[in-house]
């Protein structure tokens, strides 16, 4: 008997599959041929229940997924995993592709398959490119990219002491320094500690 076989997959440990288990169920899956990963991410060369649901299929049978994402990130690998799945005799059914179902067991449904596969990869490309060009603006601007933090070397930061005990405000020091009022101070603070310490083992 052909069998429909149900994946779901979220990529955090914080999301849940509630959603696409239903939207499984009521394409006509059976909650025992469910496999779901849980916080796997769709580059990850192994997903546990993936691997498994592959292996409960046999020739007839169709692997069901509510979006293309499900399957991978990259067009080289849905297209690869249709293919694989084609020589096996196994159909592969989308639920939400370009608006609709997706069934490769249909020629139309193979080649909008395809089509969309390669609309994706070309939209995440997009996206990519975007946030380069996005950070190189603000690098270029000099802005704050986010991320980990410069080091400030022991010497920057007596040269902020100085300027404060020239008269310098502290906040203003800080603020050219490119760090926090509460770090430079703490750091201050350490530097003297190890300066104190030394001078105590002279």
């Amino acid at each position: 008997m052909m069998k429909r076989i149900g994946y779901a997959r979220v990529s955090t440990s914080g999301q849940d599959t509630d959603r696409q288990v239903t939207d499984l169920l009521a394409a006509g899956v059976r909650r025992d041929d469910l496999y779901t990963d849980q916080g796997v991410s769709g580059a990850r060369a192994s997903r546990p229940a993936f691997d498994r649901a592959l292996t409960a299929l046999e020739k007839g049978d169709t692997l069901v997924v509510t979006t293309l994402d499900r399957l991978g990130r990259s067009t080289a690998n849905m297209l690869s995993l249709a293919a694989e799945l084609r020589g096996r005799a196994i159909n592969l059914k989308v639920l939400n592709l370009g608006g609709g179902a997706v069934d490769t067991a249909t020629p139309m449904g193979s080649m909008t398959f395809t089509v969309m596969a390669a609309l994706a990869q070309m939209e995440l490309d997009i996206k990519r490119e975007r946030i380069t060009d996005s950070v190189s603006k603000r690098r270029a601007a000099g802005k704050d990219l986010g991320g980990r933090r410069a080091q400030f070397t022991d010497s920057q930061v007596m040269n902020a002491r100085r300027l404060i005990e020239g008269g310098q405000p502290g906040t203003q020091v800080a603020r050219d320094l490119g760090m926090s009022r509460a770090t430079m101070y703490r750091r201050m603070a350490q530097i003297q500690a190890r300066e104190w310490i030394g001078s105590q083992t002279e």
